[in-house]
């Protein structure tokens, strides 16, 4: 008998050793290396791997110039749903696998469930689900009123038993819910270990290639929030998104993190409701406040999520510390940012706030990542500390540099348009983002290029 191959994985990072060790090299955890068998090139077409219907042909590479090489348009499907398709890049991509991650209840199997039933009235679609019954999953779709004609549904974790299955019904779609509850029995690891999440997805990817057939997988999330099991599980897949959304919050934002077909960062808004998710047609208005806007240590602000500009109200909350070390707490931003902005405010703008906490949020639970921020989280702590609100309908964005400069942003005219349709009449913006042709219609726009010239204009 041919002596099988094994190897030790750890299961916090993915890292593989040939011999068990007490820690990490590559993560630094303990006790962590699992043993799991590894499969030849021959087990691959074992009998197993036959009587899945489908061994993974692969025919011979040859070497090509990639001026002789023949371009095709990728096809995109709609999956019926607008934001959804905004966030793949236009629709779903012929062959293409999605990881689809976020926290438990937040949305993901009711999205797909919703996409799947639109999708079946014009391709063949297979809802496959390892974690609830076919029961359950028709209840939801009957509870959501979802027409079930052409949905077909295949309660199984096995990997050799589903693409025997898909190999029979050959569907345009496949989504499995979840991946971590995927095995194969050319491995002796548990489900949900990092071996066995790892050769599952590999290869229902093979499959999808060498078919044509496209793939939603539902990934668990961890305490930290990235995608439960190996990193590289995140590497083989062509798009990652991650579903986000507030406890207690009714709203849910679906934010692309890696996509081959389509820009990254790229932003869906949905509300949910009895019926399901719905989409969100005019997302600026959820994350400004319910109220005017013109109060203290309120400032609006216009960010871009991939292609699109939302409107975002940025508060600040200033006041005096009784602690020795001010507190300088940031939501929405990063906080080494603000205490750094804070320093700018002082050597360049002449206000001190080295004895006042300082507090900052970004309203309606969205993260803003680029440094458009800056001049409003500054106008708003001014706002704040001198307690008198801005302008009524003002707007402001831009980089605030070291030296007091205010720096451009990109697209800072389809940012003047989007606050514009919005009714604000006002925008305090960098000189270089100034419209150079004309001006934005019913709007004021106020260049800026020093902070002090900013802090003078409020």
């Amino acid at each position: 008998m041919a002596k099988r191959l094994t190897a030790y994985v750890c299961t916090e990072c993915g890292a593989e050793y040939s011999k068990w060790q007490g820690q990490c090299t590559e993560c630094g955890a303990w006790n962590v290396l699992s043993e799991i068998t590894l499969e030849s090139a021959v087990a691959a077409k074992s009998p197993a791997a036959r009587r899945s219907g489908w061994a993974g042909k692969v025919d011979a590479p040859k070497i090509m110039a990639l001026k002789d090489v023949q371009q095709t348009e990728h096809l995109r499907v709609s999956t019926g749903i607008g934001e959804f398709d905004r966030v793949l890049g236009g629709g779903l991509v012929e062959g293409a696998v999605v990881l689809v991650g976020g926290d438990p209840g937040i949305g993901k199997s009711t999205l797909l469930l919703q996409a799947v039933a639109k999708m079946a009235a014009g391709l063949p679609v297979l809802y496959i689900t390892g974690e609830e019954s076919l029961s359950q999953v028709a209840g939801r779709a009957v509870r959501l009123d979802l027409p079930l004609d052409n949905v077909h549904a295949l309660a199984e974790t096995q990997v050799e038993a589903i693409l025997q299955h898909a190999s029979a019904a050959k569907p345009k779609l496949i989504v499995a819910d979840s991946v971590q509850t995927l095995w194969t029995e050319s491995l002796t690891a548990a489900p949900g270990s990092v071996s066995q999440v790892r050769e599952s997805a590999a290869r229902l990817v093979r499959f999808a290639k060498e078919t044509g057939t496209a793939v939603f997988l539902v990934g668990h999330v961890t305490k930290e929030g990235g995608i439960a099991g190996p990193r590289v599980l995140e590497h083989m897949v062509d798009a990652v998104l991650y579903f986000e959304g507030e406890s207690g919050s009714r709203f849910r934002l679906l934010r692309a993190f890696k996509n081959r077909f389509g820009a990254v960062n790229e932003l869906g808004v949905f509300a949910m409701g009895e019926k399901g998710l719905k989409e969100v047609s005019n997302p600026s208005a959820i994350f400004l406040s319910g109220g005017s806007t013109r109060q203290p240590g309120s400032c609006v602000m216009v960010t871009r999520e991939g292609t699109r500009p939302l409107l975002v109200e940025v508060q600040a909350l200033v006041d005096a510390s009784p602690l020795s070390n001010p507190r300088r707490v940031a939501v929405g931003l990063e906080q080494n940012r603000l205490a750094m902005l804070l320093a700018v405010l002082h050597r360049h703008g002449g206000v001190l706030v080295g004895d006042q906490d300082v507090f900052v949020n970004v309203v309606g639970g969205i993260r803003v990542q680029e440094t458009a921020v800056d001049l409003p989280v500054l106008l708003a702590v001014l706002s704040s500390l001198q307690d008198r609100p801005l302008a009524e309908k003002t707007i402001a964005f831009g980089e605030v540099g070291l030296s007091g400069e205010i720096r451009p942003v990109p697209n800072g005219e389809d940012r003047l348009r989007e606050a514009a349709t919005h009714g604000f009449k006002r925008a305090i913006v960098p000189k270089a983002n100034a419209p150079k042709t004309g001006s934005v219609k019913g709007m004021e726009v106020i260049a800026v290029e020093r902070l002090s010239e900013a802090i003078d204009a409020i």
